[in-house]
């Protein structure tokens, strides 16, 4: 195999299994029964065996120590499990992926694999992307990254990164398309049963949740009364009068208690109905529009485009070959 065509992946203790799965899965497996090219895959630590996996859950040898890094063409390393204060990124590890990164590899990481190589300084001055619960996080820790929570992936140079955790999938594939097409790119999805290209960004799995108000009353009633009339015209002014305050009152203890205007939060409140209506019903796009409040299919199409990088359809499909397989 040539420099290319091998991939290495780094693994280490309390390493996320599905993660680091995702590597094995798309360049590990030989599929030249369907007359396709493959990769050599190298497993690699710094960390004498065995390593445990998440928790516990089961432990692992991996056969090369982290100088076989220099014979890959790309360096793949996966996410630890629990919160990202917890990624090894011992020095050894991290002079190993400058290493391979200044001799020309591809470095990607998966889910938060990202603060490895942002550690790194794998990085600085690039845009980047990690599981959406962590993207604040990696910002704030590493200021000089652009974070990007919204994208499944981001392709910076030869430094790749993904979202959180089937993302990888997703990037994986991407790797093989840039290696070989979409047509051999194409035929992996279909043997390991998963679409070859996802519409949108990880912004479409992001649940926003009933602020908690429990301490202002009127304010929580009213919330309520209004997630279940998101079809109706709800005005400031009208949400004002049902929580017995004036507009002005209620705008800004509204802002203070739910961190967002009543525009803002009833947007959110919408654009989730409507995700729900999409992913569980075949009611036509027109009849979600109304139902949740956005107005026209028009409408409802633009706001998808803005915040999910997707439209209804596209994300109606998503969903729904999820849940069919």
């Amino acid at each position: 195999m040539s420099l290319k065509d091998t991939v290495a992946v780094v693994v280490f203790n309390n390493i996320a299994p599905f993660e680091f799965a995702v590597a094995c899965e798309v360049f590990g497996t030989d599929r030249s029964d369907m007359g396709l090219p493959g990769y050599d895959l190298l497993v690699c630590s710094a960390e004498p065996p065995p390593l445990v996996a998440k928790g516990g859950l089961f432990r692992m040898e991996a056969p090369y120590g982290l100088e076989a890094l220099q014979r890959a063409g790309t360096v793949i390393v996966p996410a630890a499990a629990g919160h990202p204060e917890r990624q090894p990124a011992g020095e050894q590890l991290l002079q190993a992926l400058r290493e391979a990164h200044d001799r020309g590899a591809r470095i990607v990481s998966v889910c938060s694999g990202a603060f490895i190589l942002a550690e790194a300084g794998l990085l600085d001055g690039r845009r980047a992307t990690t599981h959406w619960m962590y993207a604040e996080l990696l910002a704030r820790r590493y200021p000089r990254v652009t974070v990007d929570p919204k994208v499944l992936y981001v392709h910076d140079g030869n430094v790749f990164t993904s979202a959180g955790t089937a993302a990888g999938i997703d990037l994986c594939l991407y790797l093989v398309r840039l290696d070989h097409g979409a047509d051999v790119a194409n035929m992996i999805a279909r043997r390991m049963v998963v679409p070859p290209h996802r519409d949108g960004g990880q912004a479409q799995y992001v649940d926003l949740p009933m602020p908690q108000l429990d301490e202002d009353t009127a304010l929580a009633d009213t919330l309520h009364w209004a997630a279940a009339h998101l079809d109706e015209d709800l005005t400031v002014e009208r949400l004002a009068r049902l929580a017995h305050m004036s507009p002005r009152t209620f705008a800004r203890r509204f802002l203070a208690a739910a961190g967002a205007t009543p525009h803002q939060w009833l947007l959110s409140q919408r654009m989730l109905l409507a995700q729900r209506l999409l992913e569980t019903t075949e009611l036509p796009v027109e009849i979600v529009a109304s139902r949740s409040g956005l107005g026209s299919a028009a409408t409802l199409r633009q706001h998808f485009q803005r915040r999910l990088s997707t439209t209804p359809q596209g994300y109606r499909r998503t969903f729904q070959d999820r849940r069919s397989a």
